[in-house]
């Protein structure tokens, strides 16, 4: 069962999706200016990212994402998830695993999937949800990511 985006549900009802799809987000663009700009914000000027003409003698025929692009959209993607009555603050807590499986070209819309697969009180107040997550690229058979992610939310 997938929840329409944004929905808040009683934490009981939350936990109760474990193995479940919470949800799928909505389409991005992967434009120029977007990895341009990512580019600036990391230092990470390889002509694979930045330079058009050079990327197109390159295996990918054009220019793509970096991969930390591709996983830093995650962070505008779960605000298209359900949230949990109650929660104050929610915090990334990290990943146990991550990969990077397919290159996203340029021009590319690019989509998670949500899946929770724990959800797990680490104290009075604090609670530790882990999702399997994967980005996947329109109009592509294979994921650009796939990734167990660690949340913290407070209450």
């Amino acid at each position: 069962m997938t929840l329409p985006s944004g929905k808040s549900m009683a934490r009981a009802d939350f936990e109760a999706m474990i193995g479940q799809e919470i949800g799928v987000s909505s389409w991005f663009v992967i434009t120029q200016d977007r990895i341009d700009t990512f580019a600036d914000c990391t230092e990470d000027w390889q002509y694979i990212h930045v330079d058009p003409e050079k990327a197109k003698e390159s295996p990918f025929g054009t220019t793509i994402a970096h991969g930390f692009l591709t996983m830093s959209m995650l962070s505008a993607m779960i605000y298209e998830m359900p949230s949990i009555e109650g929660v104050r603050m929610g915090v990334n807590y990290g990943f146990n695993r991550v990969r990077f499986v397919s290159p996203v070209k340029v021009g590319a819309r690019i989509r998670a999937r949500f899946v929770l697969t724990k959800f797990e009180e680490i104290r009075p107040g604090e609670v530790q949800t882990t999702m399997d997550v994967a980005i996947e690229i329109e109009g592509e058979t294979k994921p650009a990511l796939v990734a167990e992610w660690l949340g913290r939310r407070y209450f």
